[in-house]
């Protein structure tokens, strides 16, 4: 991908532990050349939501991933809390949808 000029590269190491059922969502980037704390969580009927820390303008927010299921258009959404998790503001969405 490039943004502005520049190449951006990035990458999602997904690991299942079945003794606890957890999913850890790890993600590295060549902006931040660095792995970042695992987003955590896990699916229930369907539904996957992964918790974890973020930094945002140079601070430290709680965030939320989830994953909804779909046959024609699954959704992905980030949300962050300011508050610790008290409340969310959905702050990126992704849609997907199958193409001919």
């Amino acid at each position: 991908m490039t943004i502005s000029g520049s190449t951006f590269a990035g990458l999602a190491l997904r690991i299942f532990n079945p003794t606890d059922g957890l999913w850890s969502i790890h993600w590295a980037d060549n902006d931040r050349h660095r792995m970042l704390p695992p987003m955590v969580g896990r699916f229930e009927n369907g539904v996957g939501v992964f918790y974890g820390d973020e930094e945002h303008e140079g601070r430290t927010v709680r965030a939320r991933f989830t994953w909804m299921p779909s046959a024609e258009s699954p959704r992905w959404e980030q949300a962050f809390s300011q508050d610790g998790g008290k409340g969310w503001e959905t702050n990126w969405v992704m849609k997907f949808s199958r193409t001919a």
